[in-house]
């Protein structure tokens, strides 16, 4: 559960976004429009599996935050399998500070991912099956890691579209 502040903070920033998108020449958005659709060609590869078929939810809490993806369309085995599949190996990597494909899909200068991988796998992550998909969750003592987590998620879902959203 977010806290009182994080959450205002959150809604602060989702009118400043929607106010700036108004405002935003349609050069901005063509922008924004080809970083989704490359993120979302480079996550297609690196994830193995339908992004029009999942949706990735990322909640920034107090230690750190959870991540689900999950199948949109419960009873597809094969999708839940490939989601399961794919952030099982990622918890693994990413307890052992291996960040690399979040570094493949989104690039080098993503927000919080420096901090992240230097942080040598601090950053406790414990993976669960949940219906129709996985979880991910993770949680750090250091408040500075903390808030390179809610960066990284906040990355996530502006990087993912309409394939993500918040927790």
């Amino acid at each position: 559960m977010r806290p009182a502040n994080r959450t205002r903070g959150v809604l602060a920033a989702t009118v400043i976004v929607t106010s700036g998108l108004a405002g935003c020449s349609q050069g901005d958005q063509a922008a924004s429009d080809e970083r989704q659709a490359e993120v979302a060609e480079r996550g297609a590869e690196v994830m193995g599996f339908d992004l029009e078929a999942t949706a990735h939810r990322f909640e920034p809490t107090d230690g750190g935050g959870v991540q689900e993806v999950v199948a949109r369309d419960p009873n597809d085995a094969d999708e839940v399998a490939a989601v399961r599949k794919h952030l099982s190996a990622e918890a693994q990597r990413f307890a052992e500070g291996d960040f690399s494909d979040p570094a493949a899909i989104h690039g080098e200068e993503m927000p919080g991912l420096a901090e992240l991988e230097a942080s040598g796998g601090v950053v406790g992550v414990a993976y669960e099956e949940i219906d129709s998909g996985a979880r991910v969750t993770y949680t750090a003592d250091d408040p500075d890691l903390v808030t390179a987590l809610h960066e990284w998620f906040d990355a996530q879902l502006f990087d993912h579209g309409a394939h993500a959203e918040p927790g």
